[in-house]
């Protein structure tokens, strides 16, 4: 049997799956920022061990490292409607962003921890020193030199949240990943469509890892 591989097919089906990148990007990087802010919190409340919601944060860290990240998204779109109604109306896109957000918080807030930790006690007590509250001294000097240890894994994590963004499309959102899908099943071209799909994720991440790389040697000049 000869190899049937159409390449012609290949490059027409290119157009048709970037005309929705804008989708798969636009809820990666909703996604990272929602995450990163919940993971910072969630740092923090672990770090100085806050009343109440440091057991909420365990709690929430485990369950969401613990599980399938597409049981999660099943979770939040076909299970939470069926027991707060007003959860019905959330579209798949939100559900999707969402879902992604609330799992990577709980990496982020792990990498965000360590970073901070990784800085010199001798840090926060010299900001103390010179009369900065806490939470000055966190925001002004801490989290600005955690932010320069935290970078490469956070890059990962953004990478990692780009490829997660393919499950989007088990809820219903019509993304890259729906597009090749569509495509193959129309044409049975299942090869070309699912290979044009999987170069178009693999130059992103290649494009994110060199701006990525950029990113740490500015950073580290100063250094």
């Amino acid at each position: 049997m000869k190899p049937n591989f159409d390449a012609v097919f290949m490059l027409e089906v290119f157009p048709r799956i970037i005309q929705y990148i804008h989708i798969t990007l636009s809820i990666t990087i909703i996604s990272m920022i929602v995450g990163l802010c919940i993971g910072t919190a969630l740092a923090i409340i672990s770090i100085y061990k806050i009343k109440l919601l440091y057991p909420i944060s365990k709690i929430y860290i485990s369950f969401f490292r613990g599980t399938p990240l597409l049981v999660q998204l099943f979770l939040l779109y076909y299970g939470i409607p069926q027991i707060v109604p007003q959860f019905a109306s959330i579209s798949a896109y939100s559900a999707a962003f969402i879902g992604l957000s609330l799992n990577s918080a709980a990496y982020m807030s792990e990498i965000i921890r360590s970073a901070i930790n990784a800085v010199d006690k001798g840090q926060m007590e010299a900001c103390l020193s010179v009369g900065m509250s806490s939470l000055q001294g966190m925001r002004r000097i801490i989290l600005p030199q955690a932010a320069r240890i935290a970078i490469p894994p956070l890059g990962n994590t953004f990478v990692s949240l780009l490829k997660e963004s393919s499950l989007a499309f088990t809820l219903g959102v019509s993304e890259m990943l729906a597009q090749a899908k569509m495509s193959a099943a129309a044409t049975y071209k299942f090869f070309e469509s699912y290979l044009a799909v999987a170069l178009i994720y693999w130059f992103i991440t290649v494009l994110v890892t060199y701006i990525q790389n950029k990113l740490e040697e500015k950073m580290n000049k100063a250094y």
